[in-house]
């Protein structure tokens, strides 16, 4: 089986929903398949997508197509299908990889599933085409879902906290192929190119830590504190849907299930009271730490740990103690 992976970059390297995507589809190639990993952009060194059992990768360099365009990304993508014989197409849920790969069903004419958690190809169905198995979720991962995908190839994405990151037992070796996309009239049509100030760091989906803040930061400036602390522990703010609607931070920093779904591994929840959409957003990060003068905010039932007052006042008492540690967490 040849499985085809989407991976996006964050920065130089691979994101890592797209790593976990790609720990997927390694699982749904199976033993002696080959996994082949497609990138819009600079290649990450090659020992980075071998250690992840990725044979071949299909590189598409900034001179040939700058920018994110979904509509010639899908058309790459619908290109290698041909070329390689790809028996599944997978993609991270991320904004991007939704997109993309919606736009690819269009060109296909194919079924796209979003959101898988399992993929099994279990045979030939009725009118010939692969027969796969799946579980997927549903309603921000509140629900489940098992169903027969019929399609061949299978385009699905997988949910972004569907498996941790993890490299392959033995590593592959990695052949690199420079593409040249062929590109149809009005595939360009929608284009978006990062700003030098935005194209660096660390994105939301992928950050190890974020500091969340809510409508209890009072206001646009009761945010310099929250940056402070994000930067010294290395991580990114992310804000709840009412900030986004009061025109305080931008949306693309919106966690939850109008936002961005995150994995973090620690999220400082402050001053968020913790409705049921911005839980769907942050439910997989693997600890909650919660900040808030309300001691019956609902955010304090996922909370591992949960501090109990004015976050104006705890906020720089721990930027403060940090500093005292040397300067980072």
């Amino acid at each position: 089986m040849t499985v085809l992976c989407l991976v996006e970059l964050d920065g130089t390297g691979a994101a890592d929903a797209s790593l976990r995507a790609l720990t997927f589809a390694r699982d749904v190639a199976g033993p002696g398949g080959q996994l082949a990993a497609v990138v819009f952009g600079e290649a990450p060194a090659g020992e980075a997508l071998g250690a992840y059992g990725v044979t071949d990768a299909y590189v598409t360099a900034p001179g040939q197509l700058a920018g994110y365009a979904p509509l010639a990304w899908a058309r790459v993508l619908a290109g290698l299908v041909s070329q390689t014989g790809a028996d599944a197409v997978l993609a991270a849920g991320t904004d991007r990889g939704s997109e993309v790969m919606a736009h690819l069903g269009a060109l296909t004419g194919l079924p796209m599933v979003a959101n898988c958690v399992s993929a099994t190809r279990s045979g030939p169905g009725p009118d010939g085409a692969a027969t796969w198995q799946i579980v997927r979720q549903r309603w921000a991962g509140l629900l489940l879902e098992d169903a027969m995908l019929e399609s061949s190839p299978a385009l699905a994405t997988v949910a972004t906290d569907t498996v941790a990151p993890a490299p392959a037992d033995a590593p592959a070796t990695l052949t690199v192929h420079a593409h040249q996309p062929e590109l149809a009239d009005g595939d360009l049509a929608v284009r978006a190119a990062e700003s030098a100030t935005r194209s660096g760091g660390v994105s939301l989906a992928t950050a190890r830590v974020v500091v969340g803040g809510g409508r209890g930061v009072g206001g646009p400036d009761g945010f310099a504190p929250l940056e402070e602390l994000a930067t010294l522990l290395g991580g990114v703010v992310g804000v709840s849907r009412v900030v986004t609607s009061e025109g305080w931070r931008p949306h693309r920093q919106q966690v939850g299930q109008t936002g961005t779904k995150i994995t973090p591994e620690l999220y400082l929840a402050c001053g968020i009271s913790g409705a049921i959409q911005h839980i769907a957003g942050c439910a997989s990060a693997k600890h909650i730490v919660a900040v808030n003068s309300d001691a019956a905010a609902p955010i304090l039932s996922h909370a591992e740990y949960a501090v109990i007052g004015d976050l104006h006042k705890v906020i720089p008492a721990l930027v403060a103690a940090i500093k005292a540690r040397g300067g980072s967490a």
